[in-house]
């Protein structure tokens, strides 16, 4: 069972290396807010159908002045060869040992075709330009994850 962080709490800060290797802080987006999204593997059908529609939509995130990050356990390697196959206009960031996932609730026990095993759940952070969760979004399919993110936007900005 996990335990995501709620709206109100302060966001845990990170440093995690991106798909280039670069180490990426959170402290890095003070002023901005974040749409910190995390999920389960780069490359797979659900992940890359979620990515590109974020990739599609990157005028109307800057728009409301959200920088789009995603987390997953992947190698920084696994995640260059995503960004550049899929053309994606944002920072993915590699959390192998997922402490930034166990930091904000998402890493813990899943089911799939009968298996249970640890990883993370598909569920995205939006956080305000003082570090705090403004908005927390479990309740999405990957086709629609986009949509959601920019209708609370489009009515809370």
């Amino acid at each position: 069972m996990v335990n995501p962080l709620k709206e109100g709490d302060k966001a845990p800060l990170f440093s995690l290396p991106d798909q280039d290797g670069e180490l990426i802080s959170s402290k890095e987006f003070k002023d901005q807010r974040i749409l910190l999204y995390f999920y389960p593997k780069a490359m797979t059908p659900g992940c890359t159908v979620q990515a590109c529609n974020l990739r599609d939509s990157a005028d109307d995130f800057k728009k409301y002045n959200v920088v789009v990050i995603g987390i997953s356990t992947d190698k920084p390697e696994k995640l260059s060869r995503f960004v550049d196959k899929e053309l994606l206009n944002f920072t993915l960031l590699s959390d192998e040992d997922h402490k930034t996932c166990d930091a904000f609730g998402v890493w813990g026990e899943k089911e799939f075709m009968g298996k249970t095993y640890d990883g993370i759940h598909r569920i995205s952070f939006l956080i305000d330009k003082d570090g705090k969760i403004e908005k927390v979004f479990d309740d999405f399919k990957t086709a629609n994850h986009h949509t959601i993110v920019l209708d609370y936007l489009k009515n809370n900005s």
